[in-house]
């Protein structure tokens, strides 16, 4: 039985071309990158927040992490509590998880959130929907690691500037 549960919902994902400062085109990101960026940025415009773009630092800084608790630590959860970015982390099981599953599974967290008072409700949690929004949040990279053996997959996406900042509201 999967410890993660979506919603059963295909979306298309579009090709995105991006531009450099100069104005040059910027190279087309992989699929993966461009889904984790449209699902972020589709519950960013839902709230009326600016639209992330993809780092190739924090994407390849996100490689390393699942790449070293797949390797390394059994596909546990990494400690991210120390890096100067904002992150998020999901760990799926008994089911294959695409980014946009991950994306969406934070920010089913929506339901839970008052903005009107930046309050969670009781007995829920928040930080991870708040931090796919956080307006000050201009940048981001994510990765995902499969433990074939666990049949585990694990989520990780770094934030720049970090948010989610205790007292502050998102947008």
């Amino acid at each position: 039985m999967p410890l993660l549960q979506v919603l059963g919902l295909w979306h298309p994902v579009r090709r995105i071309c991006l531009s450099s400062a100069d104005g040059k085109p910027a190279p087309v990101l992989p699929a993966a990158a461009r889904e984790f960026l449209e699902a972020h940025n589709q519950a960013r415009a839902a709230v009326g927040v600016a639209p992330l773009k993809w780092s190739e630092k924090l994407g390849n800084g996100t490689n390393r992490v699942v790449r070293f608790q797949r390797n390394k630590m059994g596909c546990q959860f990494a400690n991210l509590t120390s890096g100067k970015y904002g992150a998020n982390q999901l760990w799926g099981s008994g089911m294959a998880v695409t980014p946009r599953m991950a994306v969406d599974a934070w920010v089913k967290e929506k339901t839970f959130y008052n903005h009107a008072d930046n309050s969670c409700a009781p007995n829920h949690i928040c930080g991870v929907y708040k931090q796919v929004v956080w307006r000050k949040s201009l940048e981001l990279g994510c990765a995902q690691a499969t433990c074939v053996k666990q049949q585990v997959t694990l989520t990780v996406c770094f934030y720049d500037p970090p948010g989610n900042i205790i007292g502050e509201s998102p947008y």
